[in-house]
């Protein structure tokens, strides 16, 4: 290979062949990505609370939130696969995830155990309401694969909801 023809394959557009069109490769790549940089700070997130958990139930939020994490780092890749699939671009650097998420990071010093649960279960939610929302948007598109990723991150999703709900509940009297 010469020198222009690696010029020219570094140049070359990143197109993948699809038959949903222009218009839902821009509007579920554009909401895939917005959800791949929530999945992003909110592996970032659960994994420093796994970090710095403390107190008398540290081994099991520790192994919790431990899951929790790997589930959503494996989400990730998923996601940004999809949207090359479709012929759209992902993130690319931190700084990209910063410009586009919406989970709120926590740079505090201390959380404690049970403000860490109840922060990642409502993390969680909202990212249950950003979901359903880009399920309608690939509904309307006809994009059955996407949606049929969706219901399968839904799913887990209120999985994790749930299991920060019953670990976070205090016993009563």
């Amino acid at each position: 290979m010469n020198k222009r023809d690696a010029k020219t394959r570094r140049m070359a557009p990143m197109e993948t062949p699809t038959d949903l069109g222009s218009q839902a490769t821009k509007d579920i790549s554009a909401a895939l990505n917005l959800l791949l940089a929530d999945f992003f700070a909110l592996y970032l997130k659960t994994k420093n609370f796994h970090w710095h958990v403390s107190g008398p139930h540290f081994r099991d939020y520790h192994l919790l939130l431990d899951d929790q994490a790997t589930q959503i780092d494996a989400m990730t890749d998923v996601i940004a696969e999809r949207v090359r699939k479709l012929g759209g671009t992902t993130i690319r650097s931190i700084g990209h995830i910063k410009r586009l998420q919406r989970v709120l990071d926590n740079d505090a010093e201390y959380v404690g155990p049970h403000d860490m649960l109840a922060e990642l279960r409502e993390d969680n939610r909202e990212l249950l309401k950003h979901m359903r929302i880009l399920h309608e948007v690939c509904d309307e598109h006809g994009d059955i694969a996407t949606t049929s990723l969706i219901e399968n991150w839904v799913d887990e999703t209120e999985q994790r909801v749930w299991f920060l709900f019953e670990t976070g509940r205090r016993t009563e009297g």
